[in-house]
């Protein structure tokens, strides 16, 4: 009986880790498909990123940081919901002129391009920065529209997203 149950413990620890590591191939499958394409995203609009400077002072296309600023801004508000996703894909596609593949392509890019700033107060800060150095005057109204739409979505404006909004018209110096 003991020489059973120590069996039935060796199998049961057998499966416990073929069960792990089959969900770490996973997640590994999954980053890899992530990285691609994000990759895919970079190379559709022209993105080069320089080893000797950040990505986002390697942008070169105002619609990317305006897909990054949207997504910060999101993020800003607490955790965004899938209404708030769709409604920044929307605003992309309508302000923007983008068809939805390139709309969620430069989401996608947008995003990376936050998470490598360190999170959505220094990503939103460092693109709105970006944005007004790329297209000036020219490219704050469709700016401000997305993140209008965006901020339509998520109801109230939090204390952060206000305080992003008064770092942006600093960025393009209006206040």
């Amino acid at each position: 009986m003991p020489f059973f149950l120590a069996l039935l413990a060796v199998a049961g620890g057998v499966v416990f880790w073929m069960l792990r590591a089959r969900n770490a191939a996973h997640a590994a499958r999954d980053l890899a498909d992530m990285a691609g394409d994000v990759m895919a995203a970079a190379r559709r609009f022209g993105f080069r990123r320089r080893h000797d400077e950040h990505p986002v002072d390697s942008l070169q296309e105002p619609d990317v940081a305006i897909a990054g600023l949207g997504m910060a801004f999101m993020e800003l508000g607490g955790l965004p919901s899938r209404e708030q996703h769709e409604a920044l894909l929307v605003s992309l596609q309508h302000h923007l002129n983008h068809d939805f593949a390139k709309a969620q392509e430069a989401q996608l890019l947008g995003r990376w391009l936050v998470s490598e700033c360190g999170g959505a107060q220094p990503g939103f800060t460092r693109l709105a920065k970006r944005l007004s150095k790329l297209g000036g005057a020219q490219v704050f109204d469709p700016c401000m529209a997305v993140l209008r739409d965006v901020a339509a979505q998520g109801g109230e404006l939090s204390l952060q997203q206000k305080e992003a909004l008064e770092e942006l018209s600093r960025a393009f110096r209006l206040r």
